[in-house]
């Protein structure tokens, strides 16, 4: 299943009146408030969001899993369903690949594939959560910072082979994301498992090649639920800076207690050039997984108010930090939820963009919080949606991406194609 350039441009084509009454108004609104268009829409359209590949069909819950239909049952298909949302919106223009789940068999063509669909491969990811079929050793009581060296050097052979697949792909960047923790008081020695970990990671970080950084993820609490050897932005912090300047560390929006101040960690780690890229997701109560944006939009922008107030450049915010989604979708189309979730990160991003920064820097010396929450909400209540339509429509993508993909029904052109019982592997 492909879609082709006719389609877009018979869809950008009927929805083209729609478009320009409501963006006319807003570029004569943004040119009376300075701001250049055009540069904006340019810095909006070229904003690029990596796919996960274990995002690509129906998740789900320990209570059960419901899927799609039309799954992608192979690394090929993965990178061709990353290659139609690419398609539909221009800014999915990676694949972020989690070994062994997805193990290319032979690589020079899955980079081909990758190629035909202008993909690049994401930060790849290890994973030290699960036993394997064909695994020496469990991981019941963890991995790097387990009590028997067998399995910490299992755990370590994993993550140096994660890399080398990295490599043949052009991928720059290791995620390690550990489940190890403890669930009853007594279970673990906790400084003994942190320093274990710690020496586990050397061993990582010294085959890392030159060129890339270990990106080192946090979370409180899930699978183990009194303590996690990894379970704060702290740690995580302290890990990185111990190992060298290739570490950093990994926000996953979802892994913090509730109505923890993010963005306030997220000028923390730029301050400290430590920040290492996102997994964007929103919650409810705890590591949810649901589309980015749709419970706590606002916090979405005060992290990108963070982010753009607290880089130099905009290639200081493009190319220093890996940007991707990593979501479960347990009752929508996999597909469709990922469309959203861009469209709500590139909103936040856009709309922090429109903030005017030295008005907000004048209101924060003065200590003026009514100014400073003024100007905040001018730039979070416009409306951007049709730059980002506009930046698409330059870029030869959908205006309205989730429109034509049910237009064109291609979902259901996809279970066609693969069956309805089809189960996106690693899921």
């Amino acid at each position: 299943m492909e879609i082709n350039d006719q389609q877009i441009e018979k869809h950008n084509k009927e929805v083209e009146e729609g478009h320009i009454a409501s963006f006319a108004p807003l570029v004569d609104q943004l040119d009376k408030q300075g701001i250049e268009v055009n540069a904006l829409i340019e810095q909006i359209g070229s904003f690029q969001i990596a796919i996960p590949s274990w995002a690509l069909g129906a998740g789900g819950t320990r209570f059960g899993r419901f899927p799609t239909g039309g799954e992608p049952g192979s690394l090929k298909e993965k990178i061709e369903d990353v290659g139609l949302l690419h398609t539909l919106n221009r800014s999915s223009g990676a694949i972020s690949l989690h070994i062994p789940w997805d193990i290319p068999e032979d690589t020079a063509a899955i980079k081909q594939l990758a190629e035909k669909f202008d993909l690049s491969f994401d930060a790849v990811n290890s994973n030290t959560f699960q036993d394997q079929e064909d695994q020496e050793h469990s991981y019941k009581f963890g991995s790097l910072c387990h009590t028997d060296d067998f399995v910490r050097n299992q755990a370590i052979e994993h993550n140096i082979e994660v890399i080398k697949y990295g490599e043949q792909l052009g991928s720059k960047a290791l995620t390690v994301w550990l489940a190890d923790g403890s669930n009853f008081p007594g279970q673990q020695n906790l400084s003994k498992a942190l320093k274990q970990t710690h020496e586990s990671l050397e061993q990582i970080y010294a085959a890392l090649p030159a060129d890339w950084e270990v990106l080192i993820e946090y979370k409180p609490y899930e699978p183990n639920f009194y303590s996690t050897v990894i379970p704060d932005w702290g740690t995580s912090f302290l890990l990185a800076n111990k190992l060298g300047d290739k570490a950093q560390t990994l926000v996953d929006l979802g892994h913090h207690l509730p109505n923890t101040n993010i963005e306030q960690i997220v000028a923390t780690l730029l301050m400290e050039n430590k920040l290492g890229g996102f997994h964007f997701n929103d919650s409810k109560y705890g590591d949810d997984d649901l589309t980015a944006g749709s419970i706590k939009p606002f916090q979405l922008f005060l992290i990108f108010n963070e982010l753009v107030g607290g880089t130099d450049t905009y290639d200081d915010l493009k190319h220093n930090i890996s940007w991707m989604i990593d979501a479960s979708h347990n009752v929508k189309d996999p597909l469709e939820d990922l469309m959203q979730s861009v469209e709500a990160i590139k909103q936040a991003y856009a709309k922090a963009l429109l903030i005017d920064r030295q008005g907000l820097q004048q209101a924060q010396a003065d200590n003026d919080p009514v100014a400073a929450q003024q100007l905040l909400q001018e730039a979070y209540q416009t409306d951007v949606r049709p730059l980002l339509r506009e930046s698409r429509i330059r870029n030869k993508a959908a205006a309205y991406p989730v429109k034509l993909f049910r237009e064109l029904q291609v979902r259901n052109q996809l279970v066609e194609e693969r069956g309805e019982e089809t189960i996106a592997t690693g899921l």
